[in-house]
């Protein structure tokens, strides 16, 4: 599957479930520049100044109605916010201008498939290129994602390498899954896979780590998440094996259909039924506990980013992955860690991987990185030079990884489309 919740996602998860340190941040170039002047539309999106970029694509749209690349993004930036009126009609728009752009189509897609209308999202797909997965959205019959229950409170069974949690899979007995935002839809182990009686709707190539591997698309009836089911909803497997005694991951595409709350100091995941009910009380529940909104962005199926900062840089866009494995607190390009003076220990050099790419990167210490009132000092974080994995098209000044969050419980939102975290237990 070629689209960003196949190969990339695929690519991570097999890495995830392999023990490897997938999740050593890759960043892209220029994390700390800023736009140019005269308001330039795309400089602005570039920065990070979505609310900015989105009013200047508009106004190149009042005066250039056939601008299919203004029109592109300015859907973009509603894609990011969950603001799916604005980005069909905008995405809509730069697709009627330019048929055949298969970025248009890809974002279009991807707004589709959040709403969860498949048949929709299905030929969106196809014109982007996207086979498999065309494939596996158009062989989907009923809703997708039926949820069943309202709250469900998951203990975790171990916090490292990895948190592992139980659920069971079309009805069987207990399976370990972990969880990651930097894999797309629920990925398992071939093993798993097998057990729950998985068929192969869909299945495409990758390239891991210099070898070649299948991946498998399918629907699964019956994922058991506590108290709550979901019902008919879509997961990927691979021939790789999985390690740390993980099961499979869940995705973020599982995570975005809740109000979920990442307890790590609580050591639990906690998913509550959308409703504005319940958001109101985990809201006021996370500001009493000092919590501070912070935005919230979903980007490339799956990738979650708000703000954050590191030592004197301000707040800046942020990668929050969430999950996974490493003891690193967050990572940087090199470039970004000299420009703010930060310490980089060049005599230990780390060989790794991150969505199959092999790199050396560097232990580093900041003073400090915050993420809203969520801080670290005198960390252990990476550094290094590679391109960014992803093509989000904005620069990211830092991710922060799973040992940063240790301390606190993370509230996602996607409604509002914030983010809290909180120092201590999930109340």
């Amino acid at each position: 599957m070629t689209s960003e919740f196949g190969r990339r996602s695929a690519l991570r998860a097999m890495a995830a479930l392999a023990g490897t340190a997938a999740a050593a941040p890759l960043l892209g170039q220029s994390a700390l520049a800023q736009p140019g002047s005269g308001g330039d539309a795309d400089a602005l999106f570039k920065a990070g100044k979505f609310d900015q970029a989105g009013r200047a694509y508009e106004k190149i749209l009042t005066t250039d109605p056939g601008n299919a690349h203004a029109a592109r993004q300015r859907g973009y930036v509603g894609l990011l916010s969950n603001n799916f009126p604005d980005a069909e009609k905008y995405l809509t728009t730069a697709i009627t201008l330019a048929p055949d752009n298969r970025e248009a189509n890809r974002l279009l897609a991807d707004c589709y498939t959040r709403q969860d209308k498949f048949a929709l999202a299905a030929p969106r797909c196809q014109a982007a290129g996207q086979e498999s997965a065309a494939k596996l959205l158009a062989a989907f019959r009923g809703e997708p994602y039926q949820i069943h229950g309202d709250l469900a409170r998951l203990p975790w069974k171990q916090l490292d390498p990895v948190p592992l949690m139980e659920v069971s899979l079309n009805g069987g007995p207990p399976k370990n899954l972990s969880f990651y935002t930097r894999v797309a839809p629920l990925t398992l182990s071939a093993k798993a896979a097998a057990d729950a009686g998985l068929q192969v709707v869909s299945k495409d190539q990758i390239e891991f780590e210099g070898k070649i591997h299948w991946s498998y698309y399918g629907i699964l009836d019956s994922l058991r998440l506590g108290e709550i089911e979901l019902r008919n909803i879509p997961v990927r497997w691979s021939d790789g094996e999985a390690r740390h005694g993980s099961d499979g991951l869940i995705g973020t595409w599982i995570l975005y259909h809740f109000l979920t709350t990442i307890d790590y100091a609580g050591r639990a995941l906690i998913l509550r039924r959308r409703t504005p009910e319940t958001a109101r009380k985990v809201r006021a529940d996370a500001e009493r506990a000092g919590a501070e909104p912070l935005p919230l962005w979903l980007a490339r199926e799956h990738l979650l980013f708000s703000r954050g900062s590191v030592v004197d840089s301000g707040p800046r866009v942020a990668g929050l992955n969430i999950g996974g494995s490493g003891e690193m607190m967050a990572g940087m390009t090199q470039e970004t860690a000299k420009q703010l003076r930060v310490r980089i220990d060049h005599d230990r050099p780390l060989e790794t991987s991150a969505g199959g790419q092999f790199l050396t990167t560097y232990p580093c210490y900041p003073r400090e990185v915050r993420l809203g009132n969520a801080t670290a000092r005198d960390s252990y974080c990476y550094a290094n030079d590679q391109p960014a994995l992803g093509r989000e098209g904005f620069d990211v000044l830092v991710h922060f990884s799973h040992s940063f969050y240790k301390p606190y419980n993370i509230t996602l939102d996607f409604t509002a489309m914030t983010v809290h975290i909180a120092r201590g237990k999930s109340t």
